[in-house]
């Protein structure tokens, strides 16, 4: 198979999957509206059979920023339970810091929307189960949002990569570096909380902490309480990948080293992290650093008859050589570019509405993606390697680490 036909007949398979539908209006309300969410707002926007109802945030000029970009047409609110209450939504976006995206979705579920999460799906490996329990109860369209599972050129990786494109494949390397040294700084009120600002609220089940600017908007990230680092944010997105060309729910075992070493701006997770899943013959492996770059993005796939890297913007296949005298490649130069992935992941959501199929990063898959992302964190913060169980979801013989697959919530929240 040549490149040319390579790439058309994945492309050709794609788009047979897809269904459309109706030519009615799907009605949305976006929960969120800051960094991402205005990005996702911005993407839906652009779809002919979008309309956009309701906009919800706390902070108020992110608030005013995403009823603008629909020209002022969304009501606002402040209380996503008040948006969730507007009974012709038929889905809804939720872009909230990641200790919300449970309660978020877990409450449209059963207010009857659909839900298009963005990732990572949980902030535990509870919440994430309660997730998919209350998609399925309801059925409930639920996309998280990978968008690099709706990547045209990710799909035909895949396929070519199960097929023995490249040879056996025993090792994959994923990560995410850059260089922020000393650290980041507070984006919105470093001078103190705007008025009408429900700190409270923000944190909502999260424990009681004073108002701190770097603990909001972006850097939410970086502190245990809300998210878990770079290894839920990029991680979520790579080793989702990593996990589908392997073709297995989850890993077997996990090993996670690293810590906050160098960054001074207050944050908790790692600022270097190194970890290895072990999935039967194939070892994975994350490696992130945010005080030194080199090469910002990987995901490189080891095969015996060739090496792919892989990106967003697409994928190339370096061969393998032969061991003899003559050097020989093992296989043939591959490369395809990759397509407008948010706009395909937004066009899967909306298609599934309808359709009422599984969109191409279902709630179930974002949810797998997202223990491994845990189960990284949990090992590099004890220090310890980790057996898994995935039909029973827990930690074998570690009942340390089986405490963190949950957290307690501060009232009145509850799971």
């Amino acid at each position: 198979m040549n490149r040319r036909t390579f790439a058309m007949s994945a492309l050709t398979a794609w788009s047979a999957g897809r269904i459309m539908g109706a030519n009615d209006r799907i009605r949305m309300g976006l929960i969120g509206s800051g960094g991402r969410g205005k990005q996702d707002w911005a993407t839906f926007l652009k779809q002919p059979d979008f309309e956009a109802v309701a906009v919800c945030d706390l902070y108020q000029p992110f608030l005013e920023k995403g009823i603008a970009m629909a020209d002022g047409r969304p009501r606002g609110f402040t209380d996503f339970r008040r948006l969730l209450e507007v009974k012709d939504i038929d889905a809804v976006i939720a872009a909230v810091p990641d200790h919300w995206h449970a309660l978020v979705t877990i409450a449209a579920c059963d207010a009857g929307k659909d839900v298009y999460c963005e990732k990572p799906l949980s902030l535990t490996v509870a919440e994430g189960r309660k997730m998919v329990e209350a998609a399925r109860r309801n059925k409930r369209v639920v996309q998280t949002g990978s968008q690099q599972r709706s990547g045209t050129h990710y799909a035909a990786a895949v396929k070519l990569i199960q097929s023995g494109g490249i040879g056996e494949v025993h090792r994959i390397q994923a990560g995410m570096q850059r260089n922020i040294f000393p650290g980041l700084k507070p984006t919105e009120m470093a001078g103190g909380p705007l008025p009408g600002f429900d700190w409270d609220m923000w944190l909502g089940p999260a424990p009681k902490r004073a108002f701190d600017p770097f603990r909001c908007i972006y850097n939410f990230r970086w502190f245990w309480d809300y998210s878990g680092g770079q290894m839920t944010n990029w991680g979520a997105h790579h080793l989702d990948i990593a996990r589908w060309i392997v073709g297995a729910e989850a890993p077997a075992a996990v090993a996670g080293f690293g810590g906050r070493y160098a960054l001074t701006d207050g944050g908790e997770t790692p600022d270097v992290q190194q970890v290895t899943y072990q999935f039967g013959k194939t070892i994975v492996s994350w490696t992130t650093s945010e005080i030194g770059e080199g090469k910002g993005f990987t995901l490189d796939i080891y095969g015996t008859k060739g090496m792919m890297s892989l990106t967003r913007g697409g994928f190339k296949v370096e061969p393998e050589r032969s061991s003899g005298r003559e050097k020989t490649p093992l296989m043939e130069p591959l490369s395809m570019k990759g397509n407008d992935l948010d706009m395909a992941h937004a066009r899967s959501f909306l298609d599934c509405v309808r359709s009422r199929q599984k969109p191409t990063a279902d709630i179930a898959e974002g949810h797998r993606s997202a223990v491994m992302c845990h189960l990284g964190n949990i090992s590099t913060r004890l220090g310890r390697s980790l057996r898994w169980d995935a039909a029973k979801e827990e930690v074998i013989g570690d009942a340390e680490a089986n405490a963190m697959l949950s957290r307690p919530y501060r009232g009145p929240w509850k799971l």
